[in-house]
């Protein structure tokens, strides 16, 4: 799953000698880098986590050397040499790790619950890991359980299995409150009418003891499609069209192919818009146009920032 010559996968987490912990973004190399952005400080001996605002402020200040400037996607991101790297945190070695051992407390005995309702179902908990604040230890009491799933097949098993399992109620739906807090943290440009009604049909969350579970997938290396266009980016853009083809819509980044000739792909690098549409749905999109510089082909982008804001990916349901 892993390559040896370049180890790192997105949902990874990468921790450096100044006590900064970096969550990897990216598939490949940037310039022999680590694509990542700043998620953790020490703070007193204790994680803090930040965001992107904050993250940018600190590095600009006091580590320079980490700031990445994309000539191939004309985009600024957090970039890391491995050589820089003290501690590589992988998911799947975190959550092998505490199945093998007793919980030490309700979120992770909740998570063996998960895992174990999972495996029940016929998903291969091997293509799992654990990311978030659990793959660093830093749950609290109200916590999240991030999940990873390595490969297209696998994760499509895991969203099936959950979809049954709340059918069959051993896991739940998220309730008002879960939507409500889920929303608050990232709901960007929907209101929230609009962003539960395309949460409630994805089934990459759901709750297992009023605790809330997400489930993201990274590509395998034969999944990965290296992109080697070079980007200009051409200001904001809204449009309208049709989805032609869904098949990465859960994909990361999230792809969408869709009927508009000018900007046939629609791709979105943060989660709230993974998954947000199906084939044949009319959508509304609002991000950043980017033109490859050598074919002129366009594309519009959805999460230049982790918060996205005013950018968003919406179905047009019928009135």
């Amino acid at each position: 799953m892993r390559q040896a010559d370049f180890p790192y996968l997105p949902k990874d987490f990468i921790e450096t000698a100044e006590g900064l912990i970096f969550a990897v973004v990216s598939y490949h190399p940037h310039q022999q880098k680590i694509g990542c952005f700043l998620r953790y400080v020490q703070n007193g001996g204790q994680w803090q986590k930040i965001d992107t605002e904050q993250a940018n402020r600190l590095l600009d200040r006091h580590y320079p050397q980490y700031l990445f400037k994309s000539k191939q996607f004309d985009a600024e991101f957090h970039a890391v040499k491995p050589a820089d790297v003290t501690v590589h945190h992988q998911p799947e070695r975190c959550l092998k790790t505490l199945l093998e051992r007793p919980a030490h407390d309700e979120i992770e005995e909740k998570c063996h619950r998960l895992i174990e309702i999972l495996s029940g179902y016929g998903v291969d908990t091997s293509a799992i890991g654990l990311t978030g604040s659990m793959l660093i230890g830093q749950q609290k009491k109200g916590s999240d359980i991030d999940l990873v799933v390595y490969g297209r097949d696998a994760f499509y098993k895991t969203r099936l299995a959950v979809k049954q399992a709340i059918a069959e109620q051993q896991l739940s739906s998220l309730d008002i409150s879960l939507m409500k807090d889920n929303f608050q943290r990232r709901g960007g440009s929907l209101n929230f009418d609009e962003f539960a009604w395309h949460e409630a049909r994805k089934y990459n969350k759901a709750a297992i003891d009023g605790t809330k579970f997400d489930i993201g997938m990274v590509s395998l290396p034969e999944e990965v499609v290296v992109d080697h266009h070079h980007y200009m980016k051409q200001g904001i853009s809204t449009l309208k069209a049709v989805v032609i083809d869904d098949k990465q819509a859960f994909d990361f980044p999230a792809r969408y192919l869709i009927d508009n000739e000018m900007t046939p792909e629609v791709i979105s690098f943060t989660h709230t818009y993974v998954g947000q549409a199906q084939k044949g749905e009319t959508i509304e999109v609002a991000g950043a146009v980017e033109c490859d510089s050598a074919s002129g082909q366009r594309r519009l982008v959805v999460g230049s920032t982790r918060e996205a804001v005013g950018e968003y990916i919406k179905v047009c349901k019928e009135l």
